[in-house]
């Protein structure tokens, strides 16, 4: 998958070999190499190119677009869990990568926020709670 993302990664900011190449330090040849699969970088040259194009590591490595509905690599903090279906009774599962990212156990309390326009939206309740609390006594003052 890196080589794929490499190569989408640098077309969609429409750079050059050799503007990457500049980037990690290597020549042309060696991001031809790394973007036709024949070579990969060590994890340096990795971590550089992850941070040119503001991506994660992990994302750099191993994002699948098929599995993404054909989305590219997120942003470096974002995150494309998948689709989710809503039971009979509005329940959804909220898909294990992002339970693990989010620190969301079972039986944990989460706060359904709503704006028409740009959708739904989950936070932890009492992360909400205690932000709203410290608003209110900001306001007080």
């Amino acid at each position: 998958m890196f080589s794929e993302n490499l190569v989408r990664l640098r077309k969609l900011r429409q750079m050059t070999q050799e503007d990457v190449a500049e980037a990690a330090g290597v020549s042309r040849q060696a991001v031809a190499k790394w973007e036709s699969g024949e070579s990969a970088p060590d994890i340096e040259k990795c971590r550089l190119i992850a941070e040119l194009f503001e991506v994660s590591l992990d994302d750099l490595a191993n994002f699948e677009p098929e599995e993404n509905l054909g989305l590219e690599v997120p942003p470096k903090g974002k995150h494309l869990f998948g689709i989710v279906t809503v039971g009979d009774k509005g329940q959804i599962v909220i898909p294990a990568k992002a339970r693990k990212i989010f620190e969301i156990s079972s039986g944990e309390r989460l706060m359904v926020l709503g704006d028409e326009n740009h959708g739904l939206a989950l936070v932890k309740a009492d992360d909400f709670l205690h932000l709203v609390s410290s608003v209110k006594k900001a306001m007080k003052k």
